[in-house]
């Protein structure tokens, strides 16, 4: 039930996160930072991807995805069409990854520390979908701000 529930959130977030960065009138402004404002949408985007594809994807789905995190908020431009092909790779990884997860799974403790303490596998992808609806909707204010 669960498993279910995580797949459609993460569905229905990654694809409105790709409709966002399609959505940005001048593909430039996806990399502005506007005053009191300390990231871009580009960059939440590629964290958002690093995030899912080193939790989700390489801890859960055992794919060979290597995170370079502070690239996440240093790289700059990146045209949207690869943003747009990095959220649809990710969503492939997402569902893939899902499909071969039981119930049983989200009561097994996650594979590594995160916050310092132990939680289970379903309490962290609880907690990266929050955190995907976070960003998500700070990348959606910087849309509409810009």
């Amino acid at each position: 039930m669960l498993i279910d529930t995580l797949k459609i959130l993460f569905n229905r977030d990654l694809n409105k996160l790709k409709v966002e960065i399609e959505s940005y009138q001048n593909e430039a402004l996806i990399w502005t930072i506007a005053p009191d404002i300390s990231n871009s949408a580009g960059n939440l985007c590629l964290h958002l991807m690093g995030n899912i594809n080193t939790y989700i994807g390489a801890e859960l789905g055992k794919t060979d995805y290597v995170r370079d995190r502070p690239l996440e908020f240093s790289l700059k431009d990146i045209p949207r069409s690869e943003l747009i092909s990095k959220i649809e790779h990710t969503i492939l990884v997402v569902n893939n990854t899902f499909d071969s997860l039981t119930e049983a799974d989200l009561e097994l403790i996650y594979p590594q520390i995160v916050f310092e303490k132990e939680m289970t596998t379903g309490f962290f992808l609880v907690h990266l979908s929050t955190h995907l609806a976070y960003h998500l909707g700070q990348i959606n204010y910087h849309r509409r701000l810009l």
